[in-house]
């Protein structure tokens, strides 16, 4: 009797010590579009958050401590993204990497900066969320001055004479991109034939694709997200356009291919240089791959995003997401994208968006030397 109270005072105790242990777990956010129209790179948001608490476990953790790991879907709702935001906040976690959609970003980095939250987004590229003065957002992505301009660079070399249509979904993000192309391509002399817009989540296109037709547009540039860029495509073809549609980052994921099939060959999109593709990234590529994960889109950034938060943890000897920041400015991070380094507004210093190409087989490509 005796020798089984013992027993159990030893498994109480050691219940104690796990349940202790777990409680000194430092808990870090993932946020974006888990589920809806954009879930596809929610799901690789995700997918590289996971990878990385992990490997960042693995090798001890944070200033002795481990991490764990909260997922919130903000559906790429404004809205919802604020809502994630104060529950993140009222959880005292000191980080998030987040959100996807500018849209959730920017209402969300508020409450952040009230709730004493360092944000750094993976993926938003609106130039307004870091032009706000919050001392507690940056990204690991560029912006859309610059990709837009890379867009229009490509256009105006390549498509000199012919005639160019833009199109925007009147999101944060759709509309910025879009503005910021056009802005780029009437700098360089280049004036669009078309300009038209369309609310996220329309599937029928045809009176824009008649409209295409009708002006005889020889490549349309949308700002917008894969799904109805993917549709735009597909109607293009139904009716017989050969257009060539161009888009920026939203489309690097292969769900863009299965909505167009083999149409969609030959379109092209702006992203930062694949980090697929770099020596830093192909011991976690591998990993992923192992695992029948392709780490495409914005899946090695959301890994780069807890790279730099970590890293500048440890350089501050705290999570404290005041201490970090100034850490993170202070410093440069090595990460499964490159090296990282910081303005005194939250932008990378060093990202140079390119252009891809779609192929009949549903994989995409940088197009060498990019014709800008």
């Amino acid at each position: 009797m005796k020798s089984l109270k013992l027993i159990g005072l030893a498994f109480g105790a050691s219940l104690a010590l796990s349940g202790a242990a777990f409680a000194q777990d430092v808990t870090v956010a993932v946020a974006g579009p888990m589920t809806g129209g954009e879930s596809a790179f929610g799901r690789q948001m995700k997918n590289g958050a996971e990878m990385a608490v992990a490997d960042i476990n693995a090798a001890g953790g944070v200033n002795g401590k481990k991490l764990a790991l909260s997922v919130e879907d903000d559906a790429c709702d404004p809205k919802q993204a604020r809502s994630i935001a104060e529950k993140i906040a009222g959880a005292k976690i000191p980080f998030v990497a987040g959100h996807y959609c500018s849209s959730s970003s920017i209402p969300a980095s508020e409450a952040y900066a009230d709730g004493n939250v360092l944000q750094i987004t993976p993926a938003s590229t609106n130039p307004l969320f870091t032009e706000r003065k919050l001392w507690n957002v940056a990204r690991v992505c560029g912006r859309d001055d610059q990709q837009g301009l890379i867009a229009a660079q490509y256009i105006a070399k390549n498509f000199k004479g012919k005639n160019i249509a833009i199109l925007n979904d009147k999101t944060t993000y759709g509309k910025g991109l879009a503005d910021e192309t056009k802005k780029a391509l009437n700098k360089a002399g280049v004036t669009e034939k078309m300009y038209e817009s369309y609310n996220k989540g329309d599937k029928d296109f045809n009176a824009i694709v008649s409209r295409l037709k009708r002006d005889n547009i020889d490549l349309v540039y949308v700002g917008g997200y894969h799904q109805e860029s993917g549709l735009i495509l597909r109607q293009m073809r139904d009716q017989g356009l050969k257009t060539i549609l161009m888009a920026g980052d939203a489309l690097a994921d292969k769900e863009y291919a299965s909505i167009t099939g083999p149409a969609g060959e030959g379109t092209l999109f702006t992203f930062g240089p694949d980090p697929r593709n770099k020596p830093t990234a192909k011991k976690i590529v591998d990993a992923f791959k192992a695992k029948n994960i392709d780490p495409e889109g914005y899946t090695l950034y959301t890994y780069a995003a807890m790279q730099v938060w970590s890293q500048a943890a440890k350089k501050a000897g705290t999570t404290d997401a005041k201490k970090v920041m100034e850490a993170m400015k202070a410093g440069k991070w090595d990460t499964v994208i490159g090296p990282i380094e910081y303005d005194a507004k939250g932008d990378i210093k060093q990202l140079d968006y390119v252009v891809y190409k779609w192929d009949a087989k549903g994989s995409y490509a940088e197009i060498k030397g990019n014709g800008t």
